[in-house]
């Protein structure tokens, strides 16, 4: 079973699969761990006695811990062996989580949350990389399936999941759940995974001072893009200061990887077109899939007022159609040239976003169900074609540098996406709350009416101030439709991201049968 050199096709062992659907689980982990606090953090709040604001530093600490990690997976996976990196993930993800789960205090909080986000980054790349050293490309597109619905199943329901845990235990559990499930994957991986020798000749020549430097560049970016939307972006210093410290971290570190002779980021990956290109469409397929997953859920929780449990039930479908379009994209991918499926895609994400973007306040779970279905049947006609276009024309000594790059720039597609999306949106609604206020005034004879009906159903209520509860709900339903508007603009933008990359397709070259590493393992 060791060694990474390819010998023709074969049949895996029942060992083999259980090593590596353990690395698929592990993957899981990572991914949810994203999410899966974003539905409870007031509850993490008030047992860390944390204003909202400093909360927010739960999900951001482990955001930027796991970017810094994600490229620099590639080096270590050489240097270690990918069965040590993957074992010692899990065992380290899990051993924060539950010191995460022990926290006090948010200072402590956020530094386990950091680590955990750290040592758990390396997992996501590796299962990339390992899904093209260790299965033959007749398999590849079974796996991608795989790899797909993990990658795109934990985001979504990550938030459902963790207000179920919060809601039927404590929020404790969202972390505690992580340690035997971490210990079962450290086990299984390092039992059954030996499909590459380490280089510890390699830690001699580690690069401190580009680690450095890219935990400048990435750290100080995706601080930036989570709290600039909360802090009014360069009219805060530390917005400001970051920012500088981001650009001329990146400035070095680019020159640094691009002139060492071993560099701990492989950069030169991008001279390979495919890859480039396929990088680009993971970036914006990181857009769509942190995007939707963001606004859907803000849209039924202030707009339509939902709980946890309804948010979850609206999300479902999206899931569900992801499951089911599986055996049909996988069925197809054996037929189909890989680039007309991302087209395809593409174009269908980018379409029931669209068509998900005429949002009313009255919206309900029905009306939303068909473009939820169709984005989730998009979904496997994304990552499947993707994956193998971009990793799918590089040699297998590049392949695990080459998936680390792949999967931050769908991170850090993510991240920008939300960014943009918060500003936007909050930019919006104040605009579109504006323009109807100017129509809500008191020369229009329905406003009257509205207000004379609203005071004649709150006296028996409010009393004497039964006409300034019903001015104050008009304006609650002037904000309400100007959300709602807002969070149409927003859709209606990423829509446009996913249809504007349709004809790249065009410039991708097909991969080579047996190309990205080979047929399996000897």
């Amino acid at each position: 079973m060791a060694g990474s050199a390819v010998m023709g096709e074969r049949r895996l062992t029942w060992q083999e699969w259980v090593g590596f659907m353990s690395m698929v689980v592990g993957m899981f982990m990572a991914i949810l761990d994203i999410q899966i606090v974003s539905a409870s953090i007031t509850d993490i709040q008030a047992g860390l006695a944390a204003s909202p604001d400093e909360a927010a530093w739960v999900q951001t600490s482990y955001l930027i811990a796991e970017i810094v990690m994600i490229p620099l997976s590639g080096w270590l996976s050489r240097m270690l062996s990918t069965r040590v990196l993957f074992a010692a993930s899990a065992l380290g993800f899990a051993a924060f989580s539950l010191l995460c789960a022990t926290a006090t205090s948010l200072g402590t909080m956020v530094t386990y949350r950091a680590m955990q986000g750290f040592i758990g980054g390396a997992m996501i790349p590796t299962v990339f990389a390992t899904s093209f050293l260790m299965f033959p490309p007749s398999r590849r597109a079974q796996m991608s399936v795989v790899i797909g619905l993990t990658a795109t199943l934990a985001p979504t329901v990550g938030p459902t999941l963790g207000g179920w845990i919060t809601q039927s235990f404590s929020w404790h559990w969202l972390f505690l759940v992580n340690v035997p499930v971490g210990v079962a994957v450290a086990a299984a991986v390092w039992r059954f995974i030996d499909i590459d020798r380490p280089e510890p000749g390699m830690f001699r020549r580690f690069d401190w001072f580009g680690l450095a430097l890219m935990a400048m560049f990435l750290g100080s970016l995706e601080y930036v893009l989570e709290e600039g939307t909360r802090d009014d972006w360069f009219a805060d210093a530390s917005i400001r200061w970051f920012s500088l410290l981001c650009a001329a971290s990146a400035i070095v570190f680019f020159w640094r990887m691009l002139v060492r002779r071993d560099p701990l980021v492989e950069l030169r990956a991008f001279r390979d077109a495919n890859f480039a290109f396929g990088c680009l469409f993971s970036a914006v397929i990181g857009i769509g899939l942190y995007g939707a997953v963001f606004v859907v859920p803000l849209f039924l929780a202030r707009v339509r007022g939902f709980d946890s449990l309804e948010i979850g039930n609206t999300m479902l479908v999206t899931g569900l159609f992801m499951f089911l379009s599986a055996p049909v994209a996988g069925t197809l991918s054996k037929y189909v040239d890989d680039r007309w499926m991302l087209a395809f895609g593409l174009a269908l994400f980018g379409g029931s976003v669209w068509w998900l973007a005429h949002l009313t306040s009255q919206s309900s779970m029905w009306d939303m169900m068909a473009p939820q279905a169709a984005r989730g049947f998009a979904m496997m006609f994304l990552f499947i074609p993707v994956n193998q276009l971009a990793l799918g024309t590089l040699p297998a000594d590049k392949l695990k540098n080459a998936s680390g790059l792949y999967n931050l720039m769908r991170n850090l597609g993510g991240a920008v996406g939300l960014a943009v999306i918060g500003t936007i949106a909050t930019t919006r609604t104040a605009i579109h709350a504006q323009h109807l206020a100017e129509q809500v005034n008191w020369s229009r004879p329905n406003v009257l009416k509205s207000i004379y009906n609203l005071t004649q159903a709150f006296k028996p209520i409010e009393h004497g101030s039964a006409q300034l509860a019903a001015i104050k709900q008009i304006g609650m339903m002037v904000q309400r439709e100007a959300m709602t508007l807002a969070y149409n603009d927003v859709l209606m933008l990423m829509a446009l991201c996913f249809l504007v990359s349709v004809p790249l397709t065009l410039l991708l070259a097909k991969p080579k049968p047996g190309g990205g590493g080979g047929g399996g393992l000897h």
